[in-house]
């Protein structure tokens, strides 16, 4: 049986203050991706990139505790507003059946996190001519993975002064339940009535 290498105290020191620094980047200086965030703060804290760096279930215990301790008032009206937007955005929406999903739905965001919704279409072309006919302003997006789905398209807008992201996917894909990204145990993705309650108990 292989023996596992101790874990250093100069490892875990190190582990511990990159996940504190990239927790406080998410919070404050609006970076939503936890890969970046710890790669920045690796770099900032003079610590190599290729050494181990914490998990991303340590970097959100860190966002937890930051928000918690000095963002707490800010954040959750931040986050009631945030989820009010995102029920009127479904609302709109409806026909592609969207869920929301990401940092609004977790309870994560930070200061200047987007609205991430799923979508399901027949085609992406369908949603694209929904937003052109009712003159709703939209920005493509690389169309990347996310927790290991792959959208067929990925729009930007801003929707209240707020930013938005949109992920479109095939209908088929809506059978297939989303691997959360968080670990508070709330599900991936959530229909509006899901997000309608999460604000009656806020």
């Amino acid at each position: 049986m292989p023996r596992h290498k101790p874990v250093s105290r100069a490892s875990t020191f190190s582990r511990r203050s990159i996940a504190n620094l990239a927790a406080r980047m998410m919070a404050e200086d609006g970076i939503a991706d936890y890969g970046r965030a710890k790669r920045k703060a690796a770099r900032s804290l003079g610590f190599n990139e290729d050494e181990a760096l914490p998990s991303n279930e340590e970097v959100e215990a860190e966002l937890r505790i930051h928000q918690s301790l000095y963002q707490e008032a800010e954040h959750q009206d931040r986050l009631r507003t945030m989820r009010q937007t995102a029920l009127e955005i479904m609302s709109t929406l409806e026909e592609f059946r969207p869920y929301l999903t990401g940092a609004v739905l977790d309870g994560t965001a930070g200061r200047y996190a987007a609205i991430k919704l799923d979508l399901f279409a027949d085609s992406a072309k369908d949603v694209e001519i929904f937003l052109l006919t009712r003159n709703i302003s939209y920005r493509t997006g690389e169309s990347r993975r996310h927790n290991g789905e792959h959208p067929e398209a990925e729009f930007h807008m801003d929707w209240n002064d707020m930013p938005v992201t949109l992920l479109i996917y095939p209908l088929v894909m809506e059978r297939h339940s989303k691997r959360p990204s968080h670990t508070d145990g709330s599900p991936g993705r959530a229909r509006a009535s899901a997000v309608a309650a999460l604000l009656t108990q806020a």
